[in-house]
């Protein structure tokens, strides 16, 4: 899936931003702008700084008061930031890579004072915090990877499986789960007996490179695979696989540049997942623009969207993640 709009370049990211323009009769006031509090506590990745510019872009070009926040993983700064910015007053409220989980005092202010949340990638199951969440198919991702895993390695029962993911993500850890769901079904052994988690984003690669690394030393030639639910941890599965001399494939999920040049380059890492945030972001874009015209929502408050597996044979017309 492709960007249904061209987005337009923004200078920097900035914390709060504010752009003028003419409101239309739904959301907002017909003699005020439209007034959006945009928020995310993931700007500091690849998706999330792509997020707070198209955002950005978006609203200049759709005349929105924006208030941009951005989090930076510290919820504490984030959460007490957002709320300060309900309490001037909104429209709407534009939630992007933020589990509802971890804004409860966000949502409660929210609702206290009657503005929508409408969000994006924000969690995987349907939650009376937003009016809409419009996220992708983890069930998809997982069929797609174990799909192209089986492929590879002729089967996979008895074959012995890593799964590594990260329980503090929403996505991570749902698609990590479906992961071993299906890995069990289809026979296949799982390493260490359990899935393998990272502590900490920010040392993601090194951790999963670890992960694989000590199980090789106790293990020799004891993988055939290790499934991922991210790149930047796949890369340091990948990289232990290399320096053990091991053949065992290794897939992500992101597609990252990092991920997809390793794809096409051959050897462990064999593919990744590319997730249509632009697209997704179009749609909930149209979604706050109807709501700001004659005030109707979504009429379902949670959707998933379908995704594409990145292999050797499709990965250069792949558009990687961190290029958005």
């Amino acid at each position: 899936m492709r960007n249904k709009f061209k987005l337009l370049v923004a200078a920097a990211a900035v914390v709060a931003l504010s752009l003028t323009g003419c409101a239309a009769s739904g959301g907002g006031e017909a003699d005020k702008p439209f007034k959006v509090i945009a928020f995310t506590s993931g700007n500091q990745t690849p998706v999330g700084a792509w997020w707070v510019k198209a955002v950005t872009a978006k609203a200049k070009e759709l005349g929105w008061d924006l208030t941009m926040i951005q989090g930076d993983f510290d919820f504490q700064k984030m959460n007490p930031a957002v709320e300060s910015a309900i309490g001037q007053g909104a429209d709407v409220i534009l939630d992007g890579y933020t589990d509802y989980a971890s804004i409860g005092s966000i949502v409660s202010a929210a609702k206290d004072a009657g503005i929508p949340i409408f969000a994006m990638d924000s969690g995987t199951e349907p939650t009376d915090a937003f009016v809409s969440n419009v996220t992708t198919d983890q069930q998809g991702i997982v069929d797609s990877t174990v799909e192209a895993l089986s492929t590879e390695l002729g089967g996979l029962k008895g074959k012995n499986v890593m799964i590594i993911g990260h329980d503090p993500h929403p996505g991570i850890r749902m698609r990590a789960g479906l992961a071993e769901e299906a890995f069990k079904a289809a026979g296949a052994n799982i390493a260490g007996g359990e899935i393998q988690k990272v502590q900490s984003p920010a040392t993601g690669r090194t951790e999963a490179l670890a992960l694989v690394a000590d199980y090789l030393a106790a293990n020799p030639n004891g993988l055939d695979a290790v499934w991922v639910g991210w790149d930047d941890a796949a890369l340091g599965a990948s990289k232990a696989l290399a320096e053990a001399g091991s053949s065992a494939k290794v897939t992500g999920v992101d597609a990252t540049s990092e991920a997809i040049a390793e794809i096409t380059a051959g050897g462990n890492f064999l593919a990744t997942i590319e997730q249509p945030w632009p697209a997704i972001l179009d749609t909930v874009i149209g979604y706050i623009v109807t709501y700001q015209k004659d005030g109707t929502l979504p009429s379902t408050n949670f959707e998933t969207v379908g995704t594409t597996l990145v292999n050797k044979v499709n990965a250069a017309k792949i558009t990687p993640s961190d290029k958005l």
